[in-house]
């Protein structure tokens, strides 16, 4: 089993389009519901995303639903302790392969990475 880390210059987890979350409401409060809504840009990207650099300009800063973390997963998903990694590593590649592509260079990566 991979062990769940955030893979540099990818930014997919930027991607905050509510449209492609329709389960916002399910995991978080409404005070964060209005921090996540008042993130997304025009183009469905976080307004804090540096897209040159495909990196969060805020990122020591970010919201606590921004931070892939077993205590928040358990929290915001009732994800437990021991399938953390497991939970985290798939959602990473589902997302990635649905914005960027399954043959994408970085799903491709990812998966080297894990």
């Amino acid at each position: 089993m991979a062990t769940w880390h955030c893979m540099k210059n990818c930014g997919a987890c930027c991607h905050l389009d509510p449209s492609e979350r329709p389960d916002l409401e399910d995991y978080l409060s409404p005070e964060e519901l209005a921090q996540y809504l008042s993130l997304v840009g025009k183009d469905g990207w976080c307004v804090h995303f540096d897209r040159a650099s495909r990196e969060c300009t805020i990122y020591s800063e970010r919201p606590g639903f921004c931070r892939v973390e077993p205590d928040r997963f358990a929290r915001m998903y009732g994800i437990e302790l021991g399938e953390f990694d497991e939970f985290a590593v798939d959602c990473c590649h589902q997302h990635i392969e649905e914005l960027y592509g399954v043959d994408s260079p970085q799903r491709l990566r990812y998966d080297r990475e894990m």
